[in-house]
């Protein structure tokens, strides 16, 4: 996969391309669906297929005090994207001029001018341009005097039964709900933050529970408070099982303003301080409570441990 930057890069006269576009936030199995859709066009027309993407939500732009937490970093999102097997990512910057492009220069500027479409692959929800005045019909409007197709898609259901498509809303929800089971179900892979290690207070040591607390930027959606079971990859791409913890630490501190994530590693001995680590999420396992004092904390979190290990290997 070629990266390409918004205003730098643009193909070659003689490089014809099929093109999707979307913040693509998360990657989840409804945006998979549509890369699919994309490599079987670009197969069967002998086109080059290419994602148009942003380097911010563009939410965090027009209207930042509505903004939605971030399922992905842009690092994330580009991994995720090279891993879907597609020729191109092109990644517009998103600023406030941006924002203010109307719809039929962005449509000359981006999909005609830098990667030179013959065939557009968008949801039918699809909206963009200057308060995103633009939408599938507008698209299809604008194609007719430049030389390109418009196939609008359905968005995906992850079950026949389920009451709302899979977007990234829908991802967002069910990790506010601690539902971090359905979040991986509708990704298609755990859920996964990243992190700095930075140094704690050492109380899990004392107790035989050593944590690494986890820096990880409030623009990311975290799952709600509790403790769950998942995964830690550490650098240089080691997996450990670990039991994760999400909360304001109630034994400890009356009044605490922010959560702290928190992982126990099982099975591991060395110092993370410093790292940059991932954190996958498996499976809730309780709420958090406050306990009253070491001794029952420290009974919990043994139980904690054992329910990981059964839930990650069962």
């Amino acid at each position: 996969m070629k990266l390409l930057q918004d205003g730098c890069d643009r193909l070659p006269e003689s490089v014809l391309t099929v093109a999707t576009i979307g913040v693509f936030d998360g990657v989840h199995l409804g945006h998979q669906e549509v890369f699919e859709q994309l490599r079987n066009i670009a197969f069967q027309q002998g086109l080059a297929s290419v994602a148009v993407t942003f380097d911010v939500h563009p939410a965090l732009v027009v209207r930042p005090e509505n903004a939605p937490k971030l399922l992905t970093t842009l690092e994330q999102k580009l991994e995720l994207l090279e891993a879907e097997g597609l020729d191109y990512v092109y990644v517009i910057r998103f600023d406030r001029a941006r924002a203010d492009t109307r719809p039929e220069e962005f449509v000359d500027q981006v999909f005609v001018d830098a990667v030179h479409v013959k065939a557009v692959v968008v949801g039918l929800d699809f909206h963009f341009g200057k308060g995103r005045s633009g939408n599938v019909v507008e698209l299809q409007r604008l194609s007719l005097t430049r030389g390109f197709d418009v196939m609008p898609l359905q968005l995906l259901r992850h079950h026949p039964d389920a009451r709302e498509p899979v977007s990234s809303t829908s991802i967002r929800r069910a990790l506010a709900g601690g539902d971090v089971a359905r979040a991986a179900a509708l990704l298609g892979r755990y859920y996964e933050v990243r992190g700095t290690v930075i140094a704690g207070d050492q109380r899990g040591v004392t107790i035989g529970f050593p944590t690494a607390n986890v820096l990880v930027p409030r623009t990311m959606a975290w799952p709600a408070d509790g403790v769950y079971a998942g995964f830690c990859i550490l650098p240089g791409g080691s997996r450990y099982e670990c039991a994760i913890n999400i909360g304001l630490r109630p034994t400890f501190y009356e009044h605490a303003q922010q959560s702290l994530l928190e992982v126990h590693l099982l099975d591991f001995q060395g110092e993370l301080q410093g790292s940059e680590i991932k954190v996958q999420f498996v499976d809730f396992l309780r709420s958090e409570r406050k306990f009253e004092g070491l001794d029952q904390l420290q009974a919990q979190l043994t139980v904690d441990v054992a329910k990981t290990r059964r839930r990650l290997r069962g």
